[in-house]
């Protein structure tokens, strides 16, 4: 989102990421390096980007390859400061939406902390069997972590932005010449003539996301969700065919009260609207409100599928890590076949 009026207080936002810049140069930063090797899995801008479904794929993709996984997360919004690693028994509020879901959706271990480093800790601390692959969620700005493959999402929506506060990047665009990957949508024709231009030869991954919701979704819908790129969300719905009679937007990572699920059942039934509609985020922080606002009408779940083209190419990628291992891995480059 664009905000014209805070153009002027760019420069000193820009100035904050010039002296970071230069302290992590002088090692004022110090960086810490985990055991095994880390996938970091980001974006440049704020949200919206599609890190978590990227980070879905990545994980089913490689545990379908016989490799270790975990995920480490600062899992943003939780209520508890601690180390913990995400039990999927528990909520938003203990570990953050995220972890939440990625912890649900692709059955690997899961660990937040706000020092990643102390997250991976952990997860090494707890594991089993032998080496594994650790990918960071929302890694690029969290430069004390060493990783060994940078992946960068990257959209039309982030090259035609401003830094914050008159936008939603966190970095410059150019930025994007510290990933190793960047990952772009096929139907992105934009951002790949701009990655062509700018950074000519740079290694690029393509994807496809696809929305996927309940067989029985009613026509008449409610669509109400809590992230950075609502206008996204409804437009998919719309395209797919669905009549929004209503729409809810909440802010990004939205905690969801008593009132709130108050207007929507109100808003519900002024509507003509059979069901809700939102995000498999949002579902994951409403936790035990769903069952109140389901006393309404259904509570259903919208799913975003991301895939990569090219699977084979990501997991001979993968694969050279081990071969280039850190110090201590002890895992097989023949893992990954």
């Amino acid at each position: 989102m664009k905000r014209p009026a805070l153009v002027p207080l760019v420069p000193f936002y820009a100035a904050a990421l010039r002296l970071r810049e230069i302290a992590l140069r002088m090692g004022l930063e110090p960086k810490q390096k985990l055991r095994w090797p880390v996938i970091s899995v980001g974006s440049i801008s704020t949200g919206g980007a599609g890190k978590t479904p990227a980070i879905l794929a990545l994980a089913r993709l490689l545990t379908q390859r016989g490799v270790a996984v975990d995920v480490l997360s600062r899992g943003y919004g939780r209520k508890i400061a601690s180390v913990q690693r995400v039990d999927t028994n528990g909520s938003a509020d203990q570990f953050g939406d995220e972890p939440l879901l990625i912890a649900r959706e692709a059955g690997v271990p899961v660990f937040v902390a706000k020092r990643r480093w102390l997250a991976g800790s952990l997860a090494e601390e707890c594991a089993a069997n032998g080496a594994a692959v650790h990918l960071l969620d929302d890694g690029m700005q969290h430069r004390q972590l060493m990783r060994a493959l940078e992946i960068v999402l990257v959209g039309a929506e982030d090259l035609c932005d401003h830094l914050i506060p008159a936008g939603d990047l966190r970095e410059p665009v150019l930025a994007l010449r510290r990933a190793d990957v960047l990952a772009v949508s096929v139907d992105d024709g934009f951002a790949l003539d701009w990655i062509g231009r700018k950074l000519p030869g740079h290694e690029v991954w393509i994807y496809s996301r696809t929305m996927q919701w309940p067989r029985e979704m009613p026509r008449k819908v409610l669509a109400f969700c809590g992230i950075a790129r609502p206008k996204q969300f409804f437009v998919g719905l719309r395209d797919s065919g669905l009549e929004i009679v209503a729409e809810r937007v909440f802010r990004d990572h939205h905690a969801f009260t008593e009132d709130d699920i108050a207007q929507l059942a109100v808003a519900l039934r002024g509507s003509g609207a059979e069901a809700f509609v939102t995000t498999a985020k949002d579902l994951a922080r409403l936790g035990i409100k769903t069952q109140t606002l389901a006393k309404v009408a259904p509570v259903l779940p919208v799913t975003l599928t991301f895939r990569f083209h090219d699977p084979d190419a990501i997991l001979e990628r993968v694969g050279r890590l081990f071969l280039q291992r850190m110090d201590g891995a002890d895992a097989a480059p023949d893992q990954i076949q």
